[in-house]
């Protein structure tokens, strides 16, 4: 792993059933994230998917790329645009920077987008370790 690496890209289908099962998966009962009705009562064309669906979609994405037995340290994200049912975000990913730690392991800050059709849903950076 080297600074400048590039993460294969991860599209996502953006599902009602994703936003409203995530939604609740984090405990997050917001009508907006499982009411449709509600969420045009509040201004917004339909549900959308809450951060902390968001925040696990991007573990996934760079645990996916540096293996199950990586370990992810910090998450840091901002939101932008809404994920929307029937749209797909795609998650990218560079390697910024990389340093060894004192037992073999290697740590990698890593720079996150995802993207929908409205623009950028998530922008971030991870700090994950990857044993020797």
């Amino acid at each position: 792993m080297r600074a400048g690496d590039v993460l294969a890209p991860l599209e996502i289908p953006v599902t009602r059933t994703l936003v409203v099962a995530g939604a609740v998966a984090s405990r997050d009962y917001q009508d907006v994230h499982h009411d449709a009705e509600a969420a045009r009562a509040k201004g917004s064309p339909d549900v959308f998917m809450n951060i902390l669906t968001t925040n696990g979609l991007v573990g996934r994405y760079v645990t996916d790329h540096f293996g199950p037995g990586s370990v992810l340290r910090k998450v840091a994200i901002r939101l932008g645009a809404p994920n929307y049912p029937g749209d797909t975000m795609t998650l990218t990913g560079s390697v910024a920077e990389v340093a060894a730690g004192p037992d073999g392991a290697v740590t990698a800050l890593v720079h996150i987008a995802g993207a929908n059709g409205l623009g950028h849903h998530v922008t971030g950076t991870v700090t994950v370790e990857v044993p020797r």
